[in-house]
């Protein structure tokens, strides 16, 4: 399969005990995941700062531990993006974009800005939270997606205000339901739940194929960002599927 350089996959997070000895090699120091990981994987999607936040001095280390292609997508502060007054959001979302993103330099990909699963379509709640979200960090370009999995963000109108942003609305693939696939943005945010135990690679190699062909597909025309983590699922699989998927589509160039 022709190689890409538009295309990142990865995980969610490095540090999983059910990894070591999986993915990470025995004997293999803590300290050492983060740079074996990111030698393997072509992007990772950062989970801790959804729960707290974090130092530069930490993200100045993550830029430094990584090779100097290495791109990171950043989860948003819980307290940016769950609270139920979007408007009143704008202290939370400055305060998380300025807790040292911007160490990360061209390193930073694309922020994940992850909404409630039962909130629903508003088009003043969603524009205002859009506009509160800026372009760029100390003229670091950002690139905004926005998971919000109910079906009534499906809607041309939701999906309008989400075009005239150009921030991408999250692909979720899980089980018992058809992934959204509709492109919003110039770069494309997946994440992958849909990994099995029974599978050494998470997903049957049919599967992988079929992945792979999309992701191709949602890289034209271009080339069009596209970054995909796999997640959730058998999480203890998250890696193998990664290389999987980078096997088959080919690492940047």
């Amino acid at each position: 399969m022709q190689r890409t350089h538009s295309i990142r996959i990865g995980i969610g997070g490095w540090d999983y005990a059910p990894w070591r000895g999986l993915f990470y090699p025995d004997g293999l120091r803590r300290a050492e995941e983060l740079g074996y990981a990111s030698s393997r994987l072509t992007s990772i999607e950062i989970n801790a700062t959804f729960y707290r936040t974090q130092k530069p001095a930490t993200f100045r280390a993550w830029h430094d531990g990584t090779p100097e292609d290495f791109v990171f997508a950043i989860k948003a502060s819980r307290a940016a993006s769950q609270r139920k007054d979007t408007a009143g959001a704008k202290p939370a979302i400055e305060h998380f974009l300025g807790s040292g993103l911007a160490e990360l330099g061209p390193k930073l990909g694309p922020i994940l800005w992850q909404w409630p699963s039962g909130r629903r379509f508003d088009p003043d709640q969603l524009a205002g939270f859009l506009d509160l979200l800026p372009p760029d960090l100390n003229g670091l370009p950002l690139r905004h997606a926005l998971e919000a999995e109910h079906e009534s963000f499906s809607g041309e109108d939701a999906l309008a205000l989400l075009r005239q942003r150009g921030v991408a609305r999250v692909i979720v693939d899980q089980p018992k339901a058809v992934p959204w696939a509709e492109v919003t943005a110039n770069h494309v945010y997946l994440r992958l739940k849909g990994s099995v135990d029974e599978e050494r690679a998470g997903y049957a190699p049919a599967a992988l194929d079929a992945w792979a062909g999309k992701l191709q597909v949602l890289g034209e025309p271009g080339p069009r960002q596209v970054f995909a983590y796999v997640i959730a699922g058998a999480k203890h699989r998250a890696p193998a599927a990664a290389l999987a998927l980078i096997e088959r589509v080919g690492r940047p160039s």
